[in-house]
């Protein structure tokens, strides 16, 4: 017990230290021509707290590893209950936000399991899959995984792969992504302001900043248009992950993987005696 007690003394120190140099350094903004890239606080802290648990350096044990895991859940849980407390003073918003928005929900349920279901299954993804397509894998959708699966199950490493993703490549990827379409000229500025409502403040930030670029004169509608879509995607989201996003892909998962999964080598080779 004494022993435990010390390893998570260790690790609440090191995310001390972790947030406090990286809210030190701040939100930086880099201008890449055709846009702004935003990198923030997040970002730093995820690529210093994947380099000091690196098991090469041996900073961390196996089993200090396993502990954070299990307060990341805990941390999670604390989060969900911090957005529901929201939900009710942002609800008079998300009513005036138009049905639009209610609509831009389908869109990502069709590019996450649609697309990315398949495609995960053909790439060699087992149960990982259903936790890195059921959604875009923000902060309230890996507290879904962890409740439902644990924080060591298949599911629940693949939702923090995408999560990890999202969080070094999101924020350049929106950047760029929104720089090509708003200066194609092919959509209103609105429309793609709540295009970058994705349920990330990062990667929202790093396209609407983008966007402000291009359509100076629509910067506020930009702001307040983003902004709803992001917290609708972050209220109602949840809920449509949990009632109907998880259990479908779940579903298409138990379809697809005999007809589309590849097997591995162990799997393979248990069928084979199977047979046998």
């Amino acid at each position: 017990m004494a022993e435990a007690r010390v390893n998570e003394y260790k690790l609440h120190f090191l995310v001390l230290i972790l947030v406090a140099l990286t809210e030190f350094i701040g939100t930086k903004k880099i201008s890449i021509g055709i846009g702004v890239i935003a990198l923030f606080p997040m970002l730093y802290a995820l690529v210093l707290g994947g380099a000091i648990s690196w098991p090469k350096f041996k900073f961390l044990s196996e089993k200090e590893m396993n502990v954070a895991a299990n307060i990341l859940g805990v941390s999670f849980l604390i989060f969900i209950a911090k957005l529901g407390a929201n939900i009710g003073p942002e609800l008079p918003k998300l009513l005036g936000s138009g049905v639009s928005l209610v609509v831009q929900e389908m869109g990502h349920i069709v590019g996450t399991i649609a697309l990315g279901l398949p495609i995960a299954l053909w790439l060699g993804l087992k149960r990982e899959a259903i936790g890195a397509t059921y959604s875009l894998d923000r902060e309230p959708n890996l507290a879904i995984i962890v409740e439902k699966f644990g924080g060591n199950s298949a599911e629940a490493r693949g939702a923090l792969g995408v999560y990890i993703c999202g969080t070094l490549f999101g924020a350049i990827y929106m950047s760029i992504l929104a720089s090509i379409l708003g200066s194609s000229g092919l959509f209103h500025p609105i429309s793609l302001a709540m295009g970058a409502a994705v349920g990330s403040g990062s990667m929202m930030a790093a396209a609407t900043g983008s966007l402000a670029v291009i359509f100076p004169e629509a910067q506020k509608d930009i702001a307040f248009y983003s902004g709803a879509a992001n917290l609708m995607m972050s209220i109602v989201g949840t809920y449509v992950c949990i009632f109907f996003s998880l259990p479908v892909t779940q579903k298409l998962y138990a379809w697809l993987e005999p007809i589309i999964g590849r097997k591995s080598a162990s799997s393979a080779a248990e069928g084979g005696r199977k047979s046998a």
